[in-house]
């Protein structure tokens, strides 16, 4: 699937990882009850963050990249039925390895 889609500036395109859950005793939690997940991989980035100078300042993360982000930051959209987050770089908390 290919994604129209090109983050500007220092904004990150993510798709969240849903964290699977293992319930002891089969009790079933609904989706609404739910926390958000705040790992997430990214599916795009954007051109970078401009320092004072006017030059770039290049991504600490690349595609592909698994990251634990800002819980509630971020613009939330769905697209070709698929749920994304748009998110500035500072809600990036850190990449995982």
């Amino acid at each position: 699937m290919i994604l129209n889609v090109r983050p500007l500036g220092d904004r990150i395109l993510v798709e969240a990882v849903e964290e699977k859950a293992v319930n002891k005793g089969g009790i079933v939690i609904p989706d609404t009850a739910k926390e958000k997940p705040m790992e997430s991989r990214v599916v795009a980035l954007g051109t970078g963050k401009t320092d004072d100078n006017g030059k770039k300042v290049p991504f600490e993360m690349k595609k592909g990249d698994h990251l634990l982000v800002n819980k509630y930051g971020g613009t939330e959209i769905k697209l070709d039925g698929k749920e994304y987050k748009i998110l500035n770089s500072d809600d990036v908390l850190a990449v995982l390895e």
